[in-house]
């Protein structure tokens, strides 16, 4: 049996602890594919419907793993279609490789077919790229992209010319000058505070009167010592939406969301606050944090980078936050100060009413909020979720209330249209024992939703527990976009733009072998939550949702009262149901 220099690629991944691959073939790769071919016994090869697609899936697998994610992808095409998935994972801070083909050596420079220039290409999203010249500078290539992506949580990216894919394999470079031999362990920073540091830090929190918490997705291994730092100090604890899952929204202190799509007592506790806990989080929405002066902060993050960015910090913390609020407890004093954390609580019960009010308020035909808030009774108790972008992530991030084991992520600073079903799928094949929910818009939807299906389709009857729902709100507009234009720029929705072509979503489930429920009346919504999570089969519920029902923020200034106003002056097609949902919305 020969043995390339693909094998080898391969082989190294194995070292490395790596079992999965998504990806989609092509002629550059033709190499590689091969020897995936000879290593079947090795990986479980994920073939997607479309190379982003492969990328995004590598993102939900280090998101919802902790590990490495690894896509592959042909050359020319191939490539460039990685680089939105890829841009997610750098974004959001997950170790991921891509592994892409190049045309042959001696043609580069020719402006041959599918000739691009890689290096250049992923310069921007990739933290090392590097071309695979000669069989010997494989090994070094593949350790570095993997030890450098594993150390500094970001994408690396090896490119590998098909030529260069069938040479006879060098695992064992000469020991010369010219060569370089490494190997496969992992090399992490691990940054530790001064003793010093966490005095001062402490000292700050104690002094304080009015302390609130922010915490994000460097905080989701964190809960335990979240939660004993916030008892200890009185603290309302916020959460931006990568950090949704690190603690329970049971919590009578936890706020919820932050920011444009978050809730009333989050924008209440950071107006409010005289000191300001940021742990792993990079929020970027300034004008939800405190007023500058108004409160002291202190911040915990792993990467110095991160702070000071958003808010003057007094006091940084760098390293691990679990470790590192673990150091801080025991100096904490235990605050005395009840009124402020009755406060928090008081507004947090309202905030729970109101939310309810408001979903049960009447729609045409059904009020989305309606839809989420019947959700969390619903959910399994270990469901992962897998958002996407779009209105519905408010509705996720204010009304879904995730409990302690549930697992959720989607496409954060990127905020990415067409995560949610690659994330789902990433999520099922590294947990096939555990139930997953992925929410997806119609615009997602017929973006690459329908046809990642069909990778569903492919797969699904070798997971343990059959467990995936699809949810799609369809409400026939890009939705999110038609209220930017309303409250940002003023302007009216333009249909043309952004009607989204009516599609039978559920039908085209039960097409592809799974069970599909079309839903358009309200009192059958919570019905259909416990049936989708009840089968024994991928399930797709459609629900025809309102498009205007507002999802106003937590605090709505003059100018977005003005341009809303004036949009809905301006002939937009829906503005008497709009105006009419939305004295629904202020008033319930």
């Amino acid at each position: 049996m020969k043995y390339t220099v693909a094998d080898f690629v391969l082989e190294r991944l194995t070292a490395w602890n790596v079992e999965r691959v998504f990806g989609y073939p092509g002629d550059g790769i033709n190499g590689l594919m091969g020897a995936m071919g000879r290593a079947t016994d090795r990986f479980d090869y994920v073939r997607v419907r479309h190379e982003e697609m492969a990328a995004f899936m590598a993102c939900g697998h280090a998101k919802f793993t902790g590990e490495l994610g690894v896509c592959l992808a042909t050359s020319g095409p191939g490539a460039i279609h990685l680089l939105n998935g890829l841009y997610d994972a750098r974004m959001d801070h997950v170790p991921v490789l891509a592994v892409v083909g190049q045309q042959p050596r001696s043609v580069l420079g020719s402006d041959y077919q599918q000739e691009v220039d890689l290096p250049s290409l992923f310069k921007d999203v990739a933290r090392y790229v590097q071309t695979i010249t000669t069989p010997a500078q494989a090994r070094h290539v593949v350790d570095r992209a993997i030890r450098i992506a594993l150390a500094e949580r970001t994408v690396c990216c090896v490119i590998v010319p098909n030529d260069v894919q069938e040479l006879p394999a060098m695992p064992h470079p000469p020991r010369k000058h010219g060569d370089v031999l490494s190997g496969v362990r992992p090399a992490y920073a691990r940054p530790v505070p001064t003793d010093e540091d966490i005095q001062r830090a402490a000292e700050v929190l104690n002094q304080g009167r009015r302390v609130a918490m922010l915490v994000g997705a460097g905080a989701l291994h964190a809960g335990k010592q979240v939660r004993e730092v916030a008892e200890c100090l009185g603290a309302g604890v916020a959460k931006a939406l990568l950090g949704k899952a690190a603690l329970p929204d049971e919590l009578p202190w936890v706020t919820g969301a932050i920011g444009l799509l978050g809730t009333r007592p989050s924008w209440k506790l950071m107006d409010e606050c005289d000191t300001l806990l940021l742990v792993g989080t990079t929020m970027p929405y300034v004008e939800f944090l405190p007023e500058e002066g108004k409160a002291r902060a202190v911040q915990i993050d792993i990467d110095p980078a991160n702070v000071s960015m958003r808010y003057p910090t007094e006091v940084n913390l760098i390293g691990d936050s679990a470790q590192v609020l673990g150091r801080l407890l025991p100096l904490l004093r235990k605050k005395d100060n009840a009124d402020w954390r009755e406060r928090i609580e008081l507004d947090v019960r309202k905030w729970w009413r109101s939310l309810e009010a408001a979903a049960m308020e009447p729609a045409e035909p059904i009020n989305p909020q309606r839809i989420f808030w019947e959700l969390s009774a619903c959910l399994p108790d270990d469901v992962i979720i897998c958002g996407d972008c779009g209105s519905h992530t408010n509705w996720y991030a204010r009304h879904v209330r995730l409990r302690e084991g549930m697992m959720a992520s989607l496409s954060g600073k990127l905020a990415s249209m067409g995560g949610g079903m690659p994330y789902g799928i990433a999520a099922k094949m590294a947990h096939p024992d555990r139930p997953v929910l992925v929410i997806v818009g119609d615009g997602a939807m017929q973006m690459n939703g329908n046809a990642e299906l069909v990778t569903v389709k492919q797969y699904w009857r070798r997971w343990k527990h059959p467990g995936f729902v699809v949810m799609v709100l369809a409400n026939r507009d890009l939705n999110l976009v038609t209220w930017e234009q309303r409250g940002q720029g003023g302007d009216p929705k333009f249909a043309p733009a952004q009607d989204v072509e009516e599609f039978p979503y559920a039908r085209y489930a039960e097409l592809l072998g799974f069970r599909g429920i079309r839903v358009d009346r309200p009192e059958n919504v919570a019905g259909a939550w416990r049936e989708a999570f009840a089968a024994q089969a991928p399930t797709l519920i459609e629900f025809a949702a309102d498009p205007n029902v507002p999802p106003v923020p937590p605090r709505v200034g003059f100018e977005l009262l003005g341009n809303y106003l004036a949009a809905l002056g301006k002939d937009d097609p829906d503005a008497s149901a709009v105006l009419r949902q939305t004295l629904r919305e202020v008033f319930s």
